[in-house]
């Protein structure tokens, strides 16, 4: 996952009441029930200490704001200074989860994915396009319509009179020239928004020549929902559902390609990836780290020297480490919620990994280069 988008949390003013909820809406009771969970989730933040002006700005943010549709997760960070952070997650959460400290609590929002990022849904045919630019967590940024200019666009039924040129060909020309149109108007989008995806609807043609006619950097972002035809009355629903299931597929290759990363960066001489909680906390400080690789690190935790000696970026697996670095130890800190936040802060990505690999201590790192001193130093 990119991280950059967590920077503003990064460099907010703590500490932070961090929940994880099922807000799905798939029941007549939904409203009901997303009430209750969150009835649990406030009484735990109380007892852990919130601030009460904190809970009830995400209690407000949660059952005031506009529900799910069907199954889904929400996740809300917030802090002295309001809602931090409030998206959708492509699935619920298995456990609730509710916690109040000195860093947000990212790792459930790795691993469940926020419902989409900035991405692009594009209705085409030979005639023109209707796009959508949806912003990430899933709000709607702008809705247009492309109308190709060159008709006609399907083959003649009769013959034309001479003079006039074969009318297929003319036809396909016509074609090519709407489907470029449509091309050009979704690259202008890429530049100047950034989605990371173009979702795409339409029959199988269409589909194909837009291909063909895409410069490299929209058709990397490509992905057919194959859903049929332009106008064939699609509902929302099913394009949400098929957006659902790319978004999971991208996420498990996603998974994959980090535990091929990992194994090949141990492997490699020198070493171009570390695992462990002292290599990695080492080349966080030193800024080495292009991909954090969170495992199951249960209650570990580590240290740093607080807000004046530096913060996150001072984060060490002991209180002694630290001190052998010339900083007292200030603060400790869950290394789940330490570790990805000091990686949001050099700008590395974040990657919640399953059981197709356990890294030493729960945490691995593929790193930019190979380290410039040992990475536990």
């Amino acid at each position: 996952m990119d991280s950059t988008r967590f920077r503003e949390l990064a460099t907010a003013t703590g500490p932070f009441a961090t929940i994880y909820i099922d807000d799905s809406h798939n029941t007549e009771n939904a409203a009901h029930a997303v009430e209750l969970r969150w009835r649990a989730l406030r009484e735990e933040l109380e007892s852990a200490g919130a601030d009460a002006a904190v809970v009830e700005t995400i209690g407000t943010t949660l059952l005031d704001g506009t529900p799910a549709v069907g199954p889904s997760g929400r996740a809300v960070i917030a802090g002295p200074d309001g809602v931090l952070l409030d998206e959708h997650l492509i699935r619920p959460p298995v456990t609730p989860v509710a916690r109040y400290s000195p860093v947000p609590y990212l790792v459930p929002l790795v691993e469940h994915g926020t419902s989409a990022p900035r991405h692009v849904i594009a209705a085409v045919d030979h005639a023109g396009a209707d796009i959508e630019l949806v912003e990430a967590g899933g709000s709607l940024l702008t809705r247009e319509t492309v109308e190709g200019e060159g008709y006609p666009i399907h083959h003649a039924a009769g013959a034309e009179s001479p003079g006039y040129g074969d009318p297929q060909q003319r036809s396909d020309e016509q074609n090519r020239k709407n489907i470029r149109q449509i091309a050009d108007r979704l690259t202008e989008i890429v530049d100047a928004d950034q989605p990371e995806i173009v979702f795409v609807i339409g029959e199988l043609s269409s589909m194909s020549d837009l291909r063909s006619a895409a410069p490299d950097r929209l058709a990397e972002r490509l992905i057919d929902l194959q859903l049929g035809a332009r106008d064939s009355g699609i509902a929302d629903d099913a394009i949400r559902a098929a957006v659902t299931t790319e978004l999971g597929l991208r996420q498990n290759r996603t998974m994959a390609d980090a535990a091929e990363s990992l194994q090949a960066g141990l492997g490699h001489e020198p070493a171009l990836a570390v695992e462990g909680l002292t290599a990695v906390c080492g080349a966080l400080r030193n800024g080495e780290v292009e991909t954090l690789i969170i495992g199951d690190l249960d209650d570990t935790t580590v240290f740093d020297g607080g807000d004046a000696a530096g913060g996150l970026a001072t984060v060490a697996p002991t209180p002694e480490n630290l001190s052998e670095l010339g900083v007292p130890p200030e603060r400790t800190l869950r290394a789940d919620e330490a570790l990805p936040m000091a990686a949001v802060l050099t700008g590395a990505g974040l990657v919640r990994i399953d059981e197709r690999i356990s890294p030493r201590d729960g945490v691995g790192a593929v790193l930019r280069y190979a380290p410039r001193t040992p990475a536990g130093n």
